[in-house]
């Protein structure tokens, strides 16, 4: 007998072989980025040459809202929009609009890397968007140039914040990815900028996404490193998380100037509660992030499956997960060889 679990709305959610959930969809709209950063696309690899997706690859904006409506079915509540740079696929702001009408999504997010953030907020915010992740490592202009693969752009990044808080896409989330001896010195420096604004910042422990950035254990700053310079400076205490499953420690200032969060994926992995699928910007649906294959939606919907079909696919391979990528971390990158993991780019953060 398969593993379910019932939620309020009565429907049925498939459990995998850990009882975890569906309930997060993470779908790339875009495998293209205007960055280079080198723990994601480094520009030797991704050059002007480099041969992204043709349109016609991309799942279409009506593919991405059926295949929804079919995870919503199956019990996902939640929906965040990634890339790539998924600001640089247009008329985003209708498939927002259209997403938001299906029935049991309750929560759409934006991840972002700010730069065109600045041009759309107004319109996502009109579309139904409530929520935006934007990606900002440092507020060293130099630091940024070079983490960022030599784009000057860090002006238009707070523009861009600036202009969600104004269109109501408040409170924005700024996520850090910290790297030791390239940007952690520049850590408190994002705090001390955001504390007391509609801004939550998170930081991120490097990890070893894809197979290009280089990682090693030593490139990590655990979050309890991190949450002890800051607490140095500015006292906080710890706060209870917003629902089952949330990736964030939440931490709140004492003197009520708000709160700030860590991801702390190798020093305190959170598979357990692990609720997120991804879909990529071709249809292909991953259970993990470190995930080594997918399953091809793409060609299932394009060769006339219905959608009792595609929820049976997708029900079958939640219900076979078994990923738990980040607490084998250690065993698993001593095995020979090594598994050749999907990109960050192409399935998100």
């Amino acid at each position: 007998m398969e593993a379910t679990v019932h939620d309020i709305r009565g429907t049925t959610h498939p459990l995998d072989r850990f009882a975890r959930p569906l309930h997060d969809l993470r779908i790339s709209v875009m495998d293209r980025c205007n960055f280079r950063c080198p723990y994601c696309m480094p520009k030797d690899k991704f050059h002007p040459n480099y041969q992204f997706l043709q349109s016609r690859e991309r799942l279409s904006f009506d593919e991405i809202v059926r295949l929804s409506r079919v995870f919503a079915g199956l019990g996902v509540r939640k929906l965040r929009l990634t890339g790539g740079e998924p600001l640089l696929r247009a008329n985003l702001d209708g498939l927002i609009g259209d997403l938001t009408a299906i029935p049991g999504i309750e929560d759409i997010a934006l991840t972002t890397n700010g730069v065109l953030l600045g041009q759309h907020a107004v319109e996502l915010y009109a579309n139904g968007l409530r929520r935006v992740t934007v990606s900002l490592d440092t507020l060293d202009e130099e630091i940024f140039t070079r983490m960022s693969g030599g784009f000057a752009a860090l002006g238009q990044v707070l523009h861009g914040i600036d202009a969600a808080i104004a269109a109501g896409l408040a409170p924005v989330k700024v996520n850090a990815v910290i790297e030791r001896g390239v940007n952690d010195h520049t850590a408190l420096d994002l705090v001390d900028y955001f504390r007391g604004k509609p801004v939550i910042v998170r930081f991120i422990e490097f990890m070893d996404v894809g197979n290009r950035n280089a990682w090693r254990p030593d490139m990590v700053v655990p979050s309890r490193e991190l949450a002890a310079r800051i607490g140095e400076r500015w006292p906080m205490h710890p706060i209870s998380e917003n629902y089952r499953g949330e990736v964030a420690q939440r931490w709140r200032f004492d003197d009520g100037a708000g709160e700030i969060g860590f991801i702390s994926s190798v020093s305190q992995p959170f598979c357990g509660a692990c609720s997120r699928a991804r879909l990529s910007s071709e249809g292909k649906f991953y259970t993990c992030l470190f995930a080594t294959e997918g399953l091809d939606l793409r060609a299932a919907l394009r060769a006339g499956a219905g959608d009792d079909e595609l929820s049976n696919v997708i029900r079958g391979r939640w219900l076979g997960r078994t990923d738990r990528y980040s607490e084998l971390r250690d065993e698993l990158r001593r095995t020979e060889p090594q598994p050749k993991k999907i990109e960050m780019y192409y399935i998100g953060g």
